[in-house]
């Protein structure tokens, strides 16, 4: 008869979501998430269980591990090799597990990353703590299951004398799921065990007062006791770990940084090659040579500085930008209950307490039946030798062994397994001494029995019996703490003199927004007129700097903008340099109007800005300091109309100010009458200016003696200072030039100076220079003197003063 295929119309959706999801809970269940109980993954338990079956325990010579993984691979577990051997050598590393499970003898991989020998050239051998985990496993006490191929059997769990997931952690990631759990030190977890036990109401701050954290196998520091807690409460947190280090003193004055321990999987190759690309690409000043130093001794790294460096500086460099200091996040998931289930440490202990629990009773049931059994053969032979005579006649008379079975069974109602007993009995059992043996045995029998039942019906009993195994485990195992936990997590702050060499350097800006700075060997090769700029460009600022400043750069429209010196690209003088709004995001007809390179915000100065249409401002220098920036922030509040013409550096706050407008009026009076405000205000009214008028120049006086003035009808007017009296705020103020109805001069430009002073005097069509110092002093209610015929030259539309070269 022909077969007939059977076809089903399933949707593709379903079953690819049927077929996922068993994919996923195999992974989850059978691969790569722990077991609560006793902390294993199949193939770890797998491992562990093929080397005991196979008599590769901690009391025997080491075998090839390859035999193990060969065994591993036939009976349980049918997947590569790699992953099977990986696993193993993982379970001796000393540096992964807190408590080895395994012993290996040859080149199993190292610290630094690298890989273990093949398989055929190392040996290895249970551990003895792994017999912990595996003792009792033939007496009945956990389920067995069959392996793949039905030929064998092999244990859900292993009966797990002591909190192994806790002791030794495990990580791991699967479909939708990932385990992350810390390895803790086993003296620790049994206390925190035993606590539960007596007192299953504890809570997590009484076991906190036990368990004080986790214990990485490399040591290492621990920050933040709030995070532990609310990991162990949760199941989830983050915690800080950093390495261990120390200071030394060198000969010479230099000093060493000396790392001896490192946080938990921490690749110490990786880390050495990061800190000495640091050191190579100068990211941090300071560093002469990273040395590994690590031996059979210990490890150690280390970092040897110049004399002069601060050390505790580069430390926090090193903690932020390697892995000298990592984030661990909890994430305990385990499998509970044949399902993956996030766990807090409560929940972990009481898993395991249940676990062991089921595993004492499964022992005790299992040791009481097989003393029941020789309790009933001890009875028979008892019995027996007491009625010797009687009983060697049955059998003499008895045609065989069966026979005689049954005649002794038949005669003296002894049951099968005493007749058995009996009539396999030999001889020299029959003197004195071997009945006392038998007595002695069956008082023995009976007092273990007795034992075996008060354990199995009173729970109170059978915790003690947990107890006191786990303290024989504490006592025999129990190791020093490792890693050292600290109340708070440092919050670290680099100082930017350990992260930015301190270099000389000049700094430069145009009026059209060009910033660069130059090497002092670049600009002392050139001449400081040959600056790289636009034909029509000006420099607005040039003075000596370091590149641990902050250039504080404000503009006509009331915005500042802050750029770190180190962060200007390093350009030639006789180059361009980089436009602002590669940086910034400016508004149309936005350019800068002063610049100042700072040391610290702090500095008790107050920045004075001044407006076309007369307002003014002061506002401290603490204010303007910010966090990097991408887009200008406004210092001042402006009207549409308006724009900010002046900015000057009050040093005292007891200088005073000189107003000149448009029309030649002047106001000076002290700058402290303008009190301080806060950004993004209007200020106040600096001097009473008519809607015809403007001011052109606003500037703190300190040293200089005269006032500079050009019109635009080219003429140049030198005033000495003391010519101006002394006003107040918000006044009209007095009048400079002679007013002329038919053909006025309007003032363009205007500067104090001391001694000399070069300006640059600019038409539609051209140019002309002139010093400060060729120009008489005249008084007030004069125009000055021509210094450009104003038919050939033109009218003059802007002027550039050197003095703003500071």
């Amino acid at each position: 008869m022909p077969m007939v295929e059977k076809l089903q119309n399933l949707k593709l959706e379903d079953v690819l979501g049927d077929r996922f999801g068993r994919y996923s809970k195999y992974v989850i269940q059978d691969r790569a998430i722990p077991d609560v109980r006793d902390g294993l993954k199949p193939v770890q338990r797998r491992i562990l269980y093929a080397m005991f079956r196979a008599g590769n325990t901690f009391d025997k010579n080491y075998r090839k591990s390859a035999k193990t993984v060969g065994n591993v691979i036939g009976n349980y577990h049918p997947h590569g090799e790699s992953s099977i051997y990986d696993a193993m050598v993982r379970l001796g590393q000393e540096w992964k597990m807190r408590e080895e499970l395994i012993m290996i003898h040859g080149n199993k991989g190292s610290v630094d990353g690298d890989p273990p020998a093949a398989m055929r050239y190392t040996e290895a051998k249970l551990a003895e703590l792994s017999n912990e985990l595996l003792r009792d496993i033939n007496k009945n006490t956990v389920t067995f299951m069959n392996n793949f191929d039905d030929t064998d059997f092999e244990p859900t769990v292993l009966p797990a004398k002591f909190p192994n997931l806790l002791v030794n952690g495990s990580t791991g990631i699967s479909a939708g799921y990932a385990t992350d759990i810390p390895p803790h030190n086993l003296s620790e977890v049994i206390d925190a065990t035993l606590k539960m036990i007596d007192k299953p109401s504890a809570g997590i701050d009484e076991l906190l007062e036990l368990v004080k954290g986790p214990d990485f196998p490399t040591g290492g520091i621990i920050q933040g006791k709030e995070e532990l807690k609310r990991a162990y409460e949760t199941g989830k947190g983050r915690v800080v770990v950093r390495s261990k280090v120390e200071t030394e003193e060198l000969r010479g004055g230099k000093k060493l940084i000396a790392i001896s321990e490192l946080p938990y999987e921490v690749n110490k190759a990786t880390l050495v090659k990061k800190i000495d690309e640091i050191r190579a690409e100068r990211k941090v000043d300071g560093i002469l040579e990273v040395r590994d130093e690590s031996d059979r001794q210990g490890l150690r790294i280390a970092i040897e500085l110049r004399k002069d460096t601060n050390v505790e500086g580069i430390i926090n460099y090193l903690y932020k930008r390697t892995d000298l200091q990592v984030t661990y996040n909890f994430n305990m998931v385990a499998i509970s209950d044949r399902a993956p289930k996030l766990l807090g440490l409560k929940e972990i202990l009481n898993s395991y307490i249940a676990h062991q629990k089921a595993v004492i009773h499964k022992r005790s049931q299992f040791d009481l039946e097989r003393a029941k059994k020789r309790m009933h053969i001890i009875e028979g032979l008892m019995k027996a030798l007491s009625i010797l005579d009687d009983v060697i006649r049955v059998i003499r008379e008895s045609a065989n062994k069966k026979n005689a079975k049954e005649n002794l069974i038949e005669a003296y109602s002894f049951t099968e397994a005493q007749a058995e007993a009996i009539v396999m009995l030999q001889l020299y059992r029959l003197t004195n001494t071997d009945i006392v043996e038998l007595e002695t045995e069956h008082s023995e029998l009976d007092f273990t029995i007795n034992q075996l039942n008060e354990i199995l019906n009173d729970d109170k009993r059978l915790l003690a019996v947990i107890k006191k195994e786990l303290r024989d485990i504490k006592k025999k195992y129990k190791s020093e703490r490792l890693t050292a936990v600290e109340d708070e997590i440092e919050n670290i702050e680099l100082d930017k003199k350990v992260l930015i060499p301190q270099e000389e350097t000049i700094l430069s800006l145009t009026k059209d927004g060009y910033v660069k700075r130059t090497s002092p060997r670049s600009y002392n090769a050139s001449e400081p007129d040959e600056i790289g700029m636009k034909e029509d460009d000006f420099l607005v600022y040039s003075a000596e700097s370091h590149t641990l400043q902050q250039m504080l750069v404000f503009t006509n429209r009331g915005n500042y903008m802050i750029i770190p010196v180190h962060e200007i690209p390093e350009i030639r003088w006789k180059d361009h340099g980089v436009h602002l709004s590669s940086r910034f995001k400016l508004d149309p007809g936005e350019e800068p109007i002063f610049t100042t390179a700072v040391d610290d915000f702090k500095a008790p100065v107050t920045v004075v800005s001044t407006t076309r249409n007369g307002q003014i401002k002061r506002s401290e220098l603490s204010l303007f300091e910010a966090v990097r920036i991408r887009r200008p922030i406004a210092y001042m509040n402006l009207k549409k109309d308006d724009e900010v013409i002046s900015l000057e550096i009050s040093e005292t706050g007891t200088e005073e100010m000189l107003f000149v407008t448009a029309k030649g009026l002047t106001l000076r009076y002290p700058v402290e009458l303008v009190n301080t405000s806060g950004l993004r205000t209007q200020g106040v009214r600096a001097m009473n200016v008519k809607p015809d008028d403007e001011i052109i120049f606003a500037g703190l006086i300190s040293n200089q003696k005269y006032l500079l003035t050009v019109s635009n009808r080219g003429a140049a007017k030198r005033t000495d200072l003391s010519m101006f009296e002394t006003g107040a705020r918000a006044q009209v103020g007095t009048m400079l030039l002679k007013e002329i109805k038919s053909k006025p001069h309007r003032l363009v430009g205007a500067v104090l100076f001391a001694d000399d002073i070069n300006a640059l005097i600019i038409s539609e069509s051209d140019r002309s220079t002139l010093r400060g110092r060729n120009i008489r002093v005249t008084g007030k209610y004069v125009n000055g003197s021509f210094v450009v015929d104003e038919d050939e030259f033109g009218e003059v539309k802007d002027v550039h003063f050197d003095s703003i070269i500071k």
